[in-house]
């Protein structure tokens, strides 16, 4: 278990994370992470062939969603 976490730990001194790591720190699943990257919800770069997300992005997401909605 304690393997589990250690591998599920995040150096906090990452300057970009992978599309799992930044999933399992907003608590949500893989796919649906996936998702936000592609519709452009959650802000992401290439580097090379692979997507990063960069920390920042997280709380920026989480304050958009907390925005209320002009629709309403």
């Amino acid at each position: 278990m304690a393997e589990q976490r250690a591998a599920d730990a995040v150096d906090p001194a990452s300057v970009l994370l992978t599309v799992e790591e930044a999933a399992r720190r907003l608590r949500i699943g893989r796919t649906t992470c996936f998702r936000l990257v592609i519709a452009g919800e959650l802000e992401s770069v290439t580097v090379g062939r692979l997507r990063r997300v960069p920390p920042d992005a997280l709380p920026a997401y989480v304050a958009k969603l907390r925005r209320p909605s002009r629709a309403a």
